[in-house]
């Protein structure tokens, strides 16, 4: 197993990091690991396969250097593959391929709950453990969730967050990445609960998808400004959308007169944020995301996190509290024109 993921990171196929170059084999060339459940084997370093929802969101590019620093430190192999964009389909096809290679843990930003839950759970069928990280799957084919704060934690921030910038009344539309997203759809119905019970006066006029990308949010902001003279604020929940939104703001001369918060990194957002478009950036460490998953899949693997444990240790990063089979990373933060600036990521 190690020379076959040696000979593919050697050909390109897959980035790989922390790889031993020289496997244990027997006299015959023959490798001495053959599959998952071999992570015991003396000289076999653990192999953990890292899927993001889409592979060019500085999002996840983010969370995959956290990844990277993890593996290092903690001496384990890492594949990081994904879709270019969100796709279902191709983060099920790539699944069957770390199958056949016979990873040992499985750890997956998950696009379609449902979609990609018969994969993970061949997965499992066939000995690869599994854990999930950003958005959950089925809850039969995982053994942990790293969550990186919890649906309401988020929802509740982006909807406190609105109503203290729009004020009582008013109206605002949110951009998402996908209406298939299951982490989103579960903070657009906290979000909805919020407004309900705390702030009935302040409507939600529309929903756009934006397929996580800039340009496409940065369209669908257009349309909602043009379409909803009186919108108040656009609430972007992810990366991408929130400098898309407030490009187009900003190119609508509407800068400050229509509010612009969302989830995203604080370096795609800071001009905007010092400009005053946007408002607030609304987020967690993801490289102590990315860390916290390879950590937590690597002790899975080795059998040090187990059913019931109440904490858990990420190496430098800290110590967790675990939640039933969630593994909390902590609490959203906001970044906004007082702060941002001491933040690099």
């Amino acid at each position: 197993m190690s020379r076959l993921l040696t000979l593919l990171a050697c050909t390109g196929l897959f980035w790989l990091t922390g790889c031993d170059s020289s496997p244990t084999s027997t006299p015959g060339g023959t490798s001495t690991s053959s599959g998952p459940g071999a992570s015991s084997a003396p000289g076999r370093r653990i192999t953990v396969a890292l899927m993001p929802k889409s592979k060019g969101n500085a999002y996840f590019v983010s969370c995959k250097n956290g990844a990277e620093r993890a593996a290092k430190e903690l001496g384990i192999e890492l594949i990081f593959d994904g879709p270019t964009t969100p796709d279902p389909a191709k983060q099920n096809e790539i699944i069957e391929n770390w199958i056949t290679l016979g990873v040992d843990v499985i750890a997956a930003a998950c696009e379609n709950r449902d979609g990609i839950s018969t994969a993970l759970r061949k997965a499992r069928e066939k000995g690869i453990k599994v854990v999930t990280y950003d958005s959950d799957a089925q809850t039969d084919v995982r053994s942990f969730f790293v969550n990186q704060a919890t649906p309401e934690g988020i929802a509740h921030t982006l909807m406190d967050e609105a109503a203290r910038l729009v004020g009582p009344t008013g109206e605002f539309a949110i951009i998402t990445a996908s209406l298939t997203a299951a982490n989103m759809n579960e903070w657009l119905k906290h979000i909805e609960a919020r407004r309900v019970a705390q702030y009935p006066n302040l409507k939600m006029v529309a929903l756009r998808p934006c397929d996580d990308l800039k340009d496409k949010a940065q369209a669908e902001a257009t349309t909602l400004l043009s379409a909803y003279p009186q919108l108040n604020l656009i609430m972007a929940i992810c990366s991408p959308a929130v400098p898309g939104a407030a490009e187009a703001v900003k190119q609508a001369g509407k800068s400050g007169k229509v509010k612009v918060i969302g989830l995203g990194l604080p370096s795609e957002n800071r001009r905007y944020v010092k400009d005053g478009t946007t408002e607030s950036v609304i987020l967690w460490k993801t490289e102590d995301l990315g860390y916290l998953t390879v950590a937590a899949a690597k002790a899975l693997a080795d059998g040090s996190l187990k059913s019931g444990d109440k904490s858990f240790r990420a190496g430098a990063v800290g110590e967790f509290q675990i939640v039933g089979d969630h593994i909390l990373l902590g609490k959203p933060f906001i970044f906004n024109k007082s702060n941002i600036d001491q933040f690099d990521f």
